[in-house]
């Protein structure tokens, strides 16, 4: 998902790319709602969004990176590493994550919505999305310690990571079970109890 506050492309060819990134996941997921995600091919898409299958595979390694490859991460660690100093890391966290979601348009909120319902509904997304969380802890633990001035190996920064990625593994399980909560809600909530010390 991508906000109003995205690095903006340098150059022609780059905002070609990313129009044409923008339009393969646009035609999957209108093509996902209108057949279902397992019924929908490679090449459909590429035909919808008037691409090759190879150019397909360029932007997406497989159909599964449609919908589990967005931007917001990239947006939200941007905004993480302009927020105060002096604050807890998920205070920073919780504060860089709103700013995203507030930038994004109403499009971008459903389509972040819609990735998120795929996501917990369609079997092998889920067991992928499952596989990728080592790599999400990875990828917090480096940003935390970038400005803990500590190493992203250190135990406490991982486990805080850990637990970050705690909370977006909790919301993915409520989603399950109830499919019209709110993701994004769901998602502050969890950070702020994080944040207040998981008190029970």
């Amino acid at each position: 998902m991508s906000g109003a506050n995205d690095p903006k492309p340098c150059g022609l060819r780059e905002r070609k790319k990313a129009r044409t990134r923008a339009a393969i996941r646009q035609h999957a997921l209108r093509l996902f709602l209108e057949q279902g995600y397992s019924a929908t091919t490679v090449e459909q898409i590429a035909e919808a969004a008037e691409v090759s299958p190879s150019t397909f595979f360029r932007y997406f390694p497989t159909k599964e990176d449609v919908v589990l490859q967005d931007d917001f991460d990239i947006i939200a660690i941007e905004k993480f590493e302009a927020q105060p100093a002096d604050i807890h890391p998920v205070a920073a966290l919780r504060a860089a994550v709103r700013e995203a979601l507030a930038d994004a348009s109403p499009e971008q909120l459903a389509e972040f919505r819609e990735l998120n319902r795929l996501t917990v509904s369609v079997p092998e997304l889920r067991s992928r999305a499952l596989d990728s969380f080592v790599d999400s802890v990875a990828m917090i633990a480096d940003v935390v310690a970038k400005r803990a001035g500590r190493d992203p190996t250190d135990f406490a920064i991982r486990t805080l990571a850990g637990a970050v990625v705690g909370v977006g593994l909790s919301v993915m399980m409520t989603a399950m079970d109830d499919p019209s909560a709110d993701v994004l809600e769901l998602m502050d909530s969890g950070l702020a109890y994080l944040e207040a010390g998981l008190p029970l």
